[in-house]
This record gives C-alpha cells, structure tokens and sequence, in this order.
C-alpha cells in the first residue's frame, strides 16, 4: 500500500510538472543562420512583443511550402491586424540547404526564412517531421502547435491568433483598472 501510495504520488508530481513545463515553454537560445548568411538568435523573437508564428519546413515537404505560401497570400493583413511576424526554419540538411534560398525567392516570400541544418531547433522543440507550426504570444510563450497541414489550417491558426489579442487586450483593460484605483 505505501508503495503504491509513493507512486502515485511521483506520477502525479511529474505530471504537474509536465503541464506546468510545456505552460511556460519559450524558444531556445540557439542561433541559426538566415537566407542570407545572418545569425539570428531564435529566442530573440520572443523579446519583440509581437506575435510570431513559426513554420517548421522543407524544400522536398509539399504541404509545408502550400502552407507556407497560403500564409504568405494572408500574411500583409495579419501583419497589420494583429502585429505578428511569421518566421520559417526550413530543417533541410546541408545537402538540401543549397535549396532554399532559390525557392524562397522564386516564391517571393518576404518574411523571414531561418536554416536549420543540424536539426538543433528541430530537436530542442520536438519537431519530428514539417510542417509544424508554432505560435509564441507577446511574451515569448508558445501557445499552440500544430502539426501538419490540410488546406484551412491557415484559418484555425488566425482564429488563435484574435485569440492572442482579444486576450492581451483584456489584460490591458485589466490593468488599466488596476492603476485607476
């Protein structure tokens, strides 16, 4: 009996401590390199208080660049509906890697296109294989992830994010309260 009493006690503190953990998830700080050469720190784009949707991808994946490309025909009026950036981490490996800037320009995408070609991101967040999308709130928080794509999913992913704003803008109204008083 006491034994059975210590388990379910461990069990039960591992699984707070899961969903408590995976409540508080944040990028990790590891650097990438860019389209262009550039590193970029991916946790940085949790700093900027701005929405950001992340696309995990891949030059052979033929519904991560469909979703990529459906984002991209809504993505000049998410940006100014909601302030968000998209960013997509193509997980090609170094041999596929000389692939992705050509396509990214042949589709003309004008946001930002991260490479990770080791896999270190892929591994840090439990990405298995693309297309896995991520949404980070203003905080840095991931709030949702979605894996794979069918034709729509954009529309699941804009409703999280008014979700995002409706709740943010609550937040403000709440503090604005808050400092009347």
């Amino acid at each position: 009996m006491k034994n059975i009493l210590t388990l379910l006690i461990v069990i039960s503190s591992f699984g707070a401590f899961a969903q408590n953990d995976s409540a508080t998830a944040t990028l990790p700080e590891i650097s990438l390199k860019s389209v262009d050469g550039e590193d970029i720190m991916l946790a940085d784009y949790g700093t900027n208080n701005k929405i950001t949707v992340i696309s995990f991808w891949a030059t052979w994946c033929k519904p991560c660049i469909k979703e990529l490309k459906n984002i991209n025909g809504l993505l000049e009026e998410w940006i100014d509906e909601y302030d968000m950036e998209l960013v997509a981490i193509s997980v090609d490996d170094s041999r596929n890697a000389v692939k992705v800037r050509p396509m990214v320009n042949a589709f003309n995408w004008d946001f930002d296109v991260l490479l990770d070609p080791n896999g270190n991101v892929q591994r840090a967040l439990n990405v298995a294989n693309p297309p896995v999308t991520f949404l980070i709130d203003q905080n840095g928080k991931i709030v949702y992830t979605h894996t794979g794509y069918v034709e729509g999913d954009e529309y699941e992913l804009e409703d999280h994010i008014k979700r995002l704003i409706v709740s943010s803008d609550e937040t403000a109204k709440e503090i604005k309260k808050v400092k009347k008083h």
